[in-house]
């Protein structure tokens, strides 16, 4: 391999033709050496209150409306559509990491981004028109978050409850047991 590409230098640099000529010659070899992996930063994503989801019935997913970005809610994970590159996270502010197209959801491999964006600003339209009345899927995170926490709360409070009575309980039984 070595001589092959010695002997093209040699010609090339004895040839009186490239000398006169105006003829750029370059050889590269690389063996052994991987082409590097570039792995996109994550993106600065800023949502000021947590973005509102709609589901339009033809794609059968969240998408985000009302916010700068193509953001999508499928089975508890958001992806983000940016700089020609998919990315996942647990929370619509990310932190987002890559992830491959072959690992996306079915529902955003099936539909190209015009077509999803398409259907989104179609369902988007109805639903400013009938905001209060809108009938159709709806999410937004912060909402169920606050639920779930309200929930959490009433449970919380309703468990001390239930330790003070049972306190109350054993120390009446200690009290029965001494007489």
């Amino acid at each position: 391999m070595k001589s092959i590409v010695l002997a093209c230098v040699v010609t090339a640099l004895a040839s009186p033709v490239f000398a006169s000529s105006d003829v750029g010659f370059d050889v590269n070899v690389n063996i052994g050496n991987r082409p590097q992996v570039v792995v996109p930063a994550p993106p600065p994503v800023v949502i000021e209150e947590p973005p509102v989801f709609i589901v339009p019935p033809r794609l059968g997913f969240y998408v985000g409306i009302d916010v700068p970005y193509d953001i999508f809610y499928i089975s508890g994970r958001y992806y983000l559509w940016q700089g020609n590159v998919w990315y996942r996270a647990h929370h619509y502010n990310g932190p987002w990491g890559v992830v491959k197209y072959k690992s996306l959801p079915p529902g955003l491999r099936k539909h190209k981004l015009e077509r999803i964006r398409y259907y989104r600003d179609d369902e988007y339209r109805v639903y400013r028109v009938e905001h209060d009345h809108y009938r159709g899927k709806h999410y937004k995170p912060e909402k169920e978050w606050k639920e779930y926490r309200k929930e959490e709360h009433r449970r919380m409070k309703e468990d001390k409850k239930q330790e003070k009575e049972e306190r109350k309980h054993h120390k009446k039984g200690k009290h029965h047991g001494d007489d």
